[in-house]
């Protein structure tokens, strides 16, 4: 994974985003079967808002967070005092070399990871190895190519046509939730339960939250330096793009929907 290119990269606007996600809004297909005292791996945490979430749900099971970003992983400490959730770990990983035991997790959850990974395959054989003979899989991707959005605006076709041409120049996957099923068989799991959910932001907190992130990822995070920097656009580009998030934002009947592809599996 160190090798990957990350599209996103932590800029502020990046990480305003992950701290939202909770395990409601973000790991509701795999609640059910997150028994308490649990050993769980979170792949690829980030600040960590989820990770604490499953380590009350799980305690006293332990939860191991891990990130490659050495800063992001200083920010979950720092939000998430050991404290308050003893059960609950952090460190630097590099999940196409696990520095955990085989068979040490009931459960292995990745949350919006395997899209950025240029093999996910080989990081789906990682996850396998260390998880029990009954333990669980659950891995959750986004799906753009699937995004919706009103009203209709050629700069947003524009945006989703860029962020999908940065994608594929960084051997990532844009459309990672359609694939998931076929990654998480080819790395050997079975009796495997795919379903999807959706992200939907329309009334106006939620439309100003959405516009006014995108509007500053578009120009401020390492997605803007890559596509300036592969030739695929101009500041002038990202600025066009920018406004037609915040005047999507503005609209009374706007709507933008996430649509997540999920996959539960065993081993």
């Amino acid at each position: 994974m160190t090798s990957d290119q990350y599209t996103h990269g932590h800029h502020e606007s990046v990480l305003r985003s992950h701290t939202w996600r909770t395990a409601q809004n973000s790991a509701a297909f795999m609640l059910a079967d997150l028994a308490v005292g649990a050993d769980v791996l979170d792949v690829g945490c980030g600040p960590g808002t989820i990770s604490a979430d499953l380590a009350r749900l799980v305690s006293p099971g332990r939860v191991h967070a891990i990130d490659v970003a050495e800063e992001v992983i200083a920010l979950a400490r720092r939000l998430h005092e050991p404290a308050e959730l003893s059960n609950l770990h952090f460190s630097v990983d590099n999940v196409y070399d696990l520095s955990f035991e085989d068979e040490g997790f009931d459960v292995v959850y990745a949350h919006q990871v395997l899209q950025h990974l240029s093999d996910p395959v080989a990081a789906l054989l990682e996850m396998r190895r260390v998880l029990r003979g009954d333990g669980v899989l659950a891995v959750r991707d986004a799906d753009y190519g699937a995004f919706v959005w009103w009203p209709l605006d050629p700069r947003l076709d524009e945006w989703m046509d860029l962020y999908q041409r940065v994608t594929s120049a960084n051997f990532a996957e844009a459309n990672a939730g359609r694939c998931l099923a076929a990654w998480v068989r080819a790395a050997g799991f079975a009796e495997l339960k795919v379903s999807s959910s959706n992200w939907t932001f329309h009334d106006e907190q939620e439309r100003q939250w959405w516009g006014k992130l995108w509007a500053d990822r578009v120009r401020q995070s390492d997605f803007a330096v890559q596509a300036i920097e592969y030739g695929f656009a101009t500041s002038a580009t990202l600025e066009r793009i920018s406004l037609a998030f915040l005047e999507w934002s503005r609209q009374q009947d706007g709507v933008f929907i996430v649509v997540n592809g999920e996959v539960l599996a065993r081993k």
